[in-house]
């Protein structure tokens, strides 16, 4: 294992600039809202202050206060940050992010996480955090071969997290983490103490469609939704991520807007995320040019897993399990949907605030969610 801390070379922050000055903008959008897209009002005035106000030395110096590495895993580096809790019990947890998301999801966790007493909680939550980027994503690399799905991806976390020394651990996973994640637990049960999904994803079960709960109806509608109007980022990310990550890689205003949209539609409304929040994110994957590298987890993987959280779900997890389901969450599987295929749920709840990037919206929501269930399974 090598050190690792990222030091973007100035000529790339002053070419960034320049792009972004000489963006040939289209014209606005014929509406007054996001129905057809980010807005050109919003995206011009972002854009103006990635170029002229945003702070990217900033969030390279919060970043490279953490201790990371990279290490070579299944023949491909993967970058991921270590913090250690100075509690000697803590629990070892590996975390693992998604789409269009990073290590900028869990910067304001994990000083709770491996340091509760610091943070107004007790030692007994303490954990042990390890943060392994994606391949294809941020500073890991980018595999020049087709393979890495999510089950390999789990494979490679269990390899990283034994070399690390570790025989008992937790794992929490959101987005493409929860598949991860999900994996991780069917294919090495022996060395979890438990795993925490945000939400499950598991599909509706057709022998409750007679018999609907009010909130059950609302999960189906929203699947509904999001196929006939939020999908079209997974469709070009699933068949063709090549060519749309030319206009990723080379654009940012292309890489911002692809991005921006999600949250903006995945963000609870009663949720803020400042400006810097989103520039860290986005400029992450601008300074890696991960546009196209991360879109191929779609091309791997993301037939099976609309699969398995839309239509059917065959396989089983037997693993200790715990879901938070958030409000803005899709999709919103019912407990009992997700029974069928995690058949050990220890703990579940709906909060009543966050969505998709819950970590990143409501730390303290979210942390409380970690806590509660891995104290079960410690």
């Amino acid at each position: 294992m090598e050190d690792f801390r990222i030091a973007v070379d100035d000529g790339e922050l002053a070419d960034l600039r320049g792009r972004l000055e000489r963006t040939r903008w289209p014209d606005a959008e014929t509406v007054d809202d996001w129905s057809q897209g980010v807005p050109l009002e919003y995206l011009r005035s972002l854009c103006a202050y990635w170029a002229d106000g945003y702070d990217w030395r900033a969030f390279e110096k919060r970043v490279n206060e953490l201790p990371q590495y990279r290490t070579t895993v299944d023949g491909v580096g993967v970058h991921f940050a270590h913090v250690r809790s100075p509690h000697r019990d803590a629990l070892p947890l590996v975390l693992t992010n998604g789409w269009p998301g990073s290590i900028v999801e869990y910067l304001d966790v994990i000083g709770p996480l491996t340091d509760p007493v610091a943070h107004g909680g007790s030692a007994a939550d303490a954990f042990h955090v390890v943060l392994p980027t994606l391949p294809g994503y941020g500073f890991s690399d980018k595999p020049t071969s087709p393979g890495w799905g999510v089950q390999r991806i789990a494979n490679a976390w269990a390899s990283l997290m034994a070399s690390l020394g570790y025989t008992r651990y937790g794992a929490h996973g959101s987005d493409w983490g929860n598949s991860v994640t999900t994996a991780l637990g069917q294919q090495h049960p022996d060395v979890l103490a438990g795993i925490h999904v945000q939400p499950p994803i598991a599909a509706p079960d057709p022998a409750t469609f007679d018999d609907l709960s009010p909130r059950e109806r609302e999960a189906l509608d929203a699947l509904a939704v999001a196929e006939s109007r939020e999908s079209g980022y997974s469709a070009e990310q699933s068949t063709k991520p090549q060519t749309v990550g030319y206009g990723l890689v080379d654009s940012p205003v292309a890489l911002c807007a692809w991005i921006v949209e999600k949250y903006h539609s995945w963000v609870d409304s009663g949720s803020v995320l400042t400006r810097d929040q989103l520039l860290d994110n986005v400029s992450l994957y601008w300074f890696t040019r991960s546009g196209a590298s991360s879109a191929r987890l779609y091309w791997e993987s993301f037939a099976q897993v609309s699969e398995w959280f839309s239509k059917s779900t065959s396989d089983t997890v037997s693993v200790p399990t715990g879901c938070s389901v958030f409000p803005r969450e899709v999709p919103r599987p019912s407990r009992r949907w997700a029974a069928r295929r995690y058949t050990d749920i220890r703990y579940w709840n709906e909060p009543t605030r966050g969505g998709h990037f819950a970590a990143m919206e409501e730390p303290e929501v979210w942390v409380a969610e970690i806590r509660n269930f891995f104290r079960l399974v410690r």
